[in-house]
């Protein structure tokens, strides 16, 4: 694996969507900095909610992470899709880890919700984008899976506070009494979508079919000399 590594490195870096990923992180960035711009204003509920904001942006452009229009082209090289998909996600996760450093200082430290607790939130929106697009892959032979990833996330992010229940509460403020609890849930789901991700990476197992059913050339029942 390490020699293949280098070798894959170069031409996963030309094709990252670079492009969905700076748009992204360019919008995150600028609602992170939304509280800071109102100065004496902003409250902690304003800060909480656009660095939540900030996460579901950056997300939604590393939805598009896995999308390769020429996925049908390398699905008969000899690397693993495992190794393909581990790289690009170890490259976003670089820049994520970076972006949201930055989107964090951005927020004046007198508003900041809790470091810890947020950073569950944004690791667990950025994992299930990163899932969401190996599980489209894995269940279907499209290319480019982020537009369709992007929308359901979007959507998930808009519904979710409203349809949540109160004793599965997600999107608490840290004064709330749940706020622990919450991010606990938030772990959880983020172990979850970790796993799926990881099962979703694997290749597509060949269909077997009974022996005796189906000659090779085609014909039902045992092939005849």
């Amino acid at each position: 694996m390490r020699a293949v590594d280098p070798a894959l490195l170069r031409p996963t870096v030309r094709t990252m969507p670079w492009r969905a990923i700076g748009a992204a992180g360019a919008l995150g960035l600028l609602l992170a900095a939304v509280p800071r711009l109102m100065g004496e204003e902003a409250d902690a509920r304003l800060a909480l909610d656009a660095l939540r904001a900030s996460a579901v942006a950056f997300a939604l452009g590393a939805a598009f992470v896995l999308d390769d229009p020429a996925r049908h082209t390398t699905a008969a090289v000899p690397t693993r899709r495992a190794v393909r998909h581990g790289l690009r996600v170890l490259l976003v996760a670089s820049v994520a880890a970076v972006w949201w450093t930055a989107a964090l200082l951005l927020v004046p430290e007198a508003v900041r919700p809790p470091a810890v607790g947020i950073t569950v939130e944004a690791a667990t929106a950025l994992t299930l984008a990163l899932s969401g697009a190996a599980f489209a892959i894995h269940r279907g032979d499209g290319a480019r899976p982020g537009r369709a990833v992007a929308a359901f996330l979007l959507t998930l992010a808009v519904l979710g506070p409203l349809l949540t229940p109160g004793s599965w509460a997600l999107f608490v403020p840290p004064d709330d009494p749940r706020w622990a609890a919450a991010h606990g849930r938030w772990a959880v789901l983020l172990c979850a979508a970790v796993v799926v991700g990881a099962v979703c990476a694997a290749e597509p197992g060949r269909r077997l079919t009974p022996r005796g059913l189906r000659s090779p050339s085609g014909t039902s029942g045992p092939s005849r000399a």
